[in-house]
Protein backbone atom coordinates (compact mmCIF):
# COMPACT_ATOMS: atom_id res chain seq x y z
CA UNK A 1 0.00 0.00 0.00
CA UNK A 2 1.52 3.32 -1.02
CA UNK A 3 0.32 6.15 1.45
CA UNK A 4 1.39 9.85 1.65
CA UNK A 5 0.53 10.92 5.14
CA UNK A 6 -0.07 14.43 5.82
CA UNK A 7 0.09 15.57 9.82
CA UNK A 8 -1.12 19.12 9.95
CA UNK A 9 -0.02 20.92 12.89
CA UNK A 10 -0.24 24.29 14.31
CA UNK A 11 3.21 25.07 13.41
CA UNK A 12 4.65 22.87 11.03
CA UNK A 13 3.31 20.07 8.27
CA UNK A 14 4.72 17.11 8.58
CA UNK A 15 4.27 14.76 5.05
CA UNK A 16 5.71 11.25 5.30
CA UNK A 17 6.04 8.75 1.66
CA UNK A 18 5.29 5.28 2.41
CA UNK A 19 5.70 2.79 -0.47
CA UNK A 20 4.70 -1.02 0.08
CA UNK A 21 4.39 -0.34 3.89
CA UNK A 22 7.55 1.27 4.28
CA UNK A 23 8.39 4.41 5.32
CA UNK A 24 10.40 6.16 2.84
CA UNK A 25 10.76 9.85 4.03
CA UNK A 26 9.22 12.43 6.51
CA UNK A 27 9.46 16.10 5.86
CA UNK A 28 8.30 19.17 8.01
CA UNK A 29 7.78 22.41 6.37
CA UNK A 30 6.15 25.20 7.46
CA UNK A 31 2.29 25.87 6.62
CA UNK A 32 3.42 29.37 5.95
CA UNK A 33 5.76 28.17 2.91
CA UNK A 34 2.68 27.04 0.04
CA UNK A 35 5.52 26.85 -2.95
CA UNK A 36 8.03 24.95 -0.48
CA UNK A 37 4.88 22.52 0.30
CA UNK A 38 3.78 22.16 -3.10
CA UNK A 39 7.07 21.29 -4.31
CA UNK A 40 7.36 18.57 -1.91
CA UNK A 41 4.11 16.92 -2.23
CA UNK A 42 5.06 16.57 -5.97
CA UNK A 43 7.95 15.40 -4.97
CA UNK A 44 6.79 12.56 -3.12
CA UNK A 45 3.95 11.95 -5.50
CA UNK A 46 5.65 11.28 -8.03
CA UNK A 47 7.54 8.80 -6.17
CA UNK A 48 4.41 6.71 -6.21
CA UNK A 49 4.33 4.08 -9.31
CA UNK A 50 1.91 4.34 -11.69
CA UNK A 51 -0.85 1.90 -11.26
CA UNK A 52 -0.23 -0.99 -13.85
CA UNK A 53 -3.97 -1.25 -14.91
CA UNK A 54 -4.14 2.83 -15.54
CA UNK A 55 -4.09 3.95 -18.86
CA UNK A 56 -4.06 7.82 -17.71
CA UNK A 57 -1.04 7.69 -15.51
CA UNK A 58 -3.07 7.48 -12.84
CA UNK A 59 -0.37 6.48 -9.38
CA UNK A 60 -1.30 3.49 -7.05
CA UNK A 61 -1.26 6.00 -4.20
CA UNK A 62 -3.69 7.44 -1.71
CA UNK A 63 -3.09 11.27 0.02
CA UNK A 64 -4.28 10.89 3.55
CA UNK A 65 -4.18 13.95 6.52
CA UNK A 66 -4.78 15.06 10.08
CA UNK A 67 -5.34 18.45 10.91
CA UNK A 68 -5.93 20.40 13.90
CA UNK A 69 -5.59 23.89 11.48
CA UNK A 70 -8.80 24.45 9.36
CA UNK A 71 -6.88 27.09 7.55
CA UNK A 72 -3.80 24.59 6.02
CA UNK A 73 -6.37 22.11 5.54
CA UNK A 74 -7.79 24.13 2.72
CA UNK A 75 -4.46 25.00 1.66
CA UNK A 76 -3.25 21.28 1.66
CA UNK A 77 -6.48 20.32 -0.41
CA UNK A 78 -5.94 22.93 -3.07
CA UNK A 79 -2.75 21.81 -3.53
CA UNK A 80 -3.56 18.26 -3.46
CA UNK A 81 -6.27 18.87 -5.55
CA UNK A 82 -4.64 22.09 -8.88
CA UNK A 83 -0.83 20.60 -8.35
CA UNK A 84 -1.50 16.76 -8.51
CA UNK A 85 -5.13 16.09 -9.50
CA UNK A 86 -5.96 14.45 -6.61
CA UNK A 87 -7.82 13.97 -3.52
CA UNK A 88 -7.24 14.61 -0.13
CA UNK A 89 -8.76 12.36 2.23
CA UNK A 90 -8.83 13.84 6.18
CA UNK A 91 -9.15 11.68 9.03
CA UNK A 92 -12.62 12.13 11.27
CA UNK A 93 -14.24 13.00 7.67
CA UNK A 94 -13.48 10.66 5.02
CA UNK A 95 -11.78 8.24 7.25
CA UNK A 96 -13.04 6.69 10.41
CA UNK A 97 -11.25 7.31 13.73
CA UNK A 98 -9.18 4.21 14.75
CA UNK A 99 -9.70 3.96 17.80
CA UNK A 100 -12.79 3.72 20.46
CA UNK A 101 -12.85 6.73 23.02
CA UNK A 102 -14.79 7.85 26.11
CA UNK A 103 -15.39 11.34 26.07
CA UNK A 104 -17.80 14.04 26.33
CA UNK A 105 -17.20 14.78 22.67
CA UNK A 106 -14.87 13.04 20.54
CA UNK A 107 -15.22 14.63 17.45
CA UNK A 108 -14.09 17.65 18.79
CA UNK A 109 -10.23 16.12 20.28
CA UNK A 110 -7.54 16.97 17.68
CA UNK A 111 -7.60 13.83 15.23
CA UNK A 112 -3.24 14.04 15.83
CA UNK A 113 -4.30 12.95 19.57
CA UNK A 114 -6.61 9.87 18.66
CA UNK A 115 -3.99 8.54 15.67
CA UNK A 116 -1.12 8.86 17.79
CA UNK A 117 -2.60 6.93 20.55
CA UNK A 118 -3.90 4.32 18.56
CA UNK A 119 -0.70 3.45 16.80
CA UNK A 120 1.08 3.60 20.09
CA UNK A 121 -1.57 1.07 21.36
CA UNK A 122 -1.54 -1.53 18.27
CA UNK A 123 2.40 -1.61 19.46
CA UNK A 124 2.41 -1.74 22.75
CA UNK A 125 -1.08 -4.10 22.75
CA UNK A 126 -1.60 -3.14 26.70
CA UNK A 127 -2.29 0.32 28.85
CA UNK A 128 -0.48 3.82 27.03
CA UNK A 129 0.58 7.22 27.48
CA UNK A 130 1.59 9.14 25.02
CA UNK A 131 2.78 12.04 24.96
CA UNK A 132 3.15 14.48 22.54
CA UNK A 133 5.49 18.00 22.85
CA UNK A 134 5.25 20.31 20.17
CA UNK A 135 3.10 24.00 20.22
CA UNK A 136 1.08 22.56 23.17
CA UNK A 137 2.34 19.97 25.48
CA UNK A 138 -1.04 16.99 25.17
CA UNK A 139 -0.51 13.80 27.13
CA UNK A 140 -3.35 11.06 26.68
CA UNK A 141 -4.46 8.20 28.07
CA UNK A 142 -5.02 4.65 26.32
CA UNK A 143 -6.45 1.92 28.61
CA UNK A 144 -5.79 -1.83 28.84
CA UNK A 145 -9.01 -2.25 26.54
CA UNK A 146 -7.82 0.01 24.19
CA UNK A 147 -9.92 2.76 25.00
CA UNK A 148 -9.13 6.86 24.32
CA UNK A 149 -10.06 8.07 28.13
CA UNK A 150 -8.91 11.39 27.20
CA UNK A 151 -5.62 13.51 28.45
CA UNK A 152 -4.71 16.88 29.19
CA UNK A 153 -3.07 19.84 27.20
CA UNK A 154 -0.29 21.99 28.35
CA UNK A 155 1.14 24.67 27.16
CA UNK A 156 4.29 23.56 24.88
CA UNK A 157 7.78 24.73 25.62
CA UNK A 158 7.92 27.81 22.86
CA UNK A 159 4.26 29.35 24.11
CA UNK A 160 5.59 29.22 27.80
CA UNK A 161 8.66 31.06 27.22
CA UNK A 162 6.40 33.38 24.31
CA UNK A 163 4.38 33.93 27.35
CA UNK A 164 7.14 35.49 29.77
CA UNK A 165 8.08 37.34 27.13
CA UNK A 166 5.20 39.15 25.89
CA UNK A 167 3.45 39.67 29.36
CA UNK A 168 6.67 40.57 31.21
CA UNK A 169 8.02 44.03 30.74
CA UNK A 170 11.95 43.19 31.14
CA UNK A 171 12.54 39.36 30.85
CA UNK A 172 13.80 37.94 27.38
CA UNK A 173 12.90 35.27 24.56
CA UNK A 174 14.46 32.39 25.39
CA UNK A 175 14.61 28.73 23.45
CA UNK A 176 14.32 25.84 26.12
CA UNK A 177 16.89 23.94 25.84
CA UNK A 178 18.40 20.71 28.45
CA UNK A 179 19.65 22.94 31.42
CA UNK A 180 23.45 22.76 32.37
CA UNK A 181 22.32 22.88 35.79
CA UNK A 182 18.85 22.68 38.11
CA UNK A 183 19.21 26.84 38.71
CA UNK A 184 20.21 29.69 36.28
CA UNK A 185 22.41 32.07 37.59
CA UNK A 186 21.04 34.97 35.14
CA UNK A 187 17.66 35.64 33.76
CA UNK A 188 17.67 33.34 30.51
CA UNK A 189 18.88 30.51 32.25
CA UNK A 190 16.50 30.80 35.28
CA UNK A 191 13.72 30.82 32.66
CA UNK A 192 15.16 27.76 30.74
CA UNK A 193 15.23 25.88 33.64
CA UNK A 194 11.81 27.07 35.02
CA UNK A 195 10.19 25.80 31.77
CA UNK A 196 11.94 22.61 31.28
CA UNK A 197 11.48 21.18 34.63
CA UNK A 198 7.70 22.62 34.60
CA UNK A 199 7.47 20.02 31.49
CA UNK A 200 9.52 17.54 33.03
CA UNK A 201 7.59 17.57 36.29
CA UNK A 202 4.18 17.59 34.80
CA UNK A 203 4.34 14.65 32.99
CA UNK A 204 5.84 12.59 35.35
CA UNK A 205 3.22 13.48 37.78
CA UNK A 206 0.61 13.19 34.98
CA UNK A 207 1.52 9.88 34.03
CA UNK A 208 1.61 8.71 37.94
CA UNK A 209 -2.20 10.01 38.73
CA UNK A 210 -3.00 7.82 35.15
CA UNK A 211 -0.98 4.92 36.67
CA UNK A 212 -3.45 4.92 39.85
CA UNK A 213 -7.00 5.85 38.20
CA UNK A 214 -6.10 2.58 36.14
CA UNK A 215 -4.55 0.53 38.62
CA UNK A 216 -1.34 -0.25 36.95
CA UNK A 217 1.50 0.93 35.48
CA UNK A 218 1.11 1.85 31.85
CA UNK A 219 4.43 2.34 29.09
CA UNK A 220 5.01 5.71 28.16
CA UNK A 221 5.60 6.78 24.60
CA UNK A 222 6.93 10.59 24.08
CA UNK A 223 6.78 12.18 20.78
CA UNK A 224 6.47 15.64 18.91
CA UNK A 225 9.12 18.16 17.95
CA UNK A 226 10.17 19.15 21.26
CA UNK A 227 9.78 15.43 22.96
CA UNK A 228 13.58 14.96 22.55
CA UNK A 229 14.47 17.78 24.22
CA UNK A 230 13.11 16.80 27.89
CA UNK A 231 13.08 12.60 27.10
CA UNK A 232 16.89 12.20 28.85
CA UNK A 233 15.39 14.03 32.09
CA UNK A 234 12.58 11.55 31.79
CA UNK A 235 12.91 7.72 33.18
CA UNK A 236 9.78 6.81 33.17
CA UNK A 237 9.75 6.92 29.60
CA UNK A 238 9.61 3.56 27.59
CA UNK A 239 9.74 5.02 24.16
CA UNK A 240 10.78 7.78 22.08
CA UNK A 241 9.24 7.69 18.62
CA UNK A 242 9.73 10.82 16.04
CA UNK A 243 6.66 11.60 13.34
CA UNK A 244 4.33 9.03 15.58
CA UNK A 245 1.00 11.00 14.35
CA UNK A 246 2.23 10.10 10.68
CA UNK A 247 2.57 6.72 11.50
CA UNK A 248 -0.69 7.24 13.51
CA UNK A 249 -2.24 8.34 10.23
CA UNK A 250 -0.97 5.26 7.71
CA UNK A 251 -2.52 2.78 10.74
CA UNK A 252 -6.06 4.54 10.62
CA UNK A 253 -6.16 4.35 7.13
CA UNK A 254 -4.93 0.75 6.93
CA UNK A 255 -7.57 0.08 9.19
CA UNK A 256 -10.35 1.67 7.24
CA UNK A 257 -9.49 -0.01 4.18
CA UNK A 258 -9.33 -3.24 6.01
CA UNK A 259 -12.63 -3.30 7.62
CA UNK A 260 -14.34 -1.66 4.23
CA UNK A 261 -12.79 -5.07 2.76
CA UNK A 262 -14.34 -7.01 5.69
CA UNK A 263 -17.69 -5.99 5.24
CA UNK A 264 -20.40 -5.03 7.75
CA UNK A 265 -20.20 -7.85 10.71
Amino acid sequence: MNIIAIDIGNTNINTGLFLDDEEKSIESISGDQPARLAACLKTVWQQVPVAGSSKEGKRDGVIVASSVKPAWTRLIRKIVKDELGERLYLIGEDIPLPINSWLDEPDKVGTDRIVSAAAAYAVVGDAVIVADIGTAMTIDLVDQNGIFRGGVICPGLEISAKALKHNTAQLPLVKVTRPAAPYGKNTADAINCGIYYSAVATLQEITRRYAEEIGKWPQTVITGAAAKVIAEDCEFIDNYVPNLVVKGIVLAYKKYIEEKAAGPV
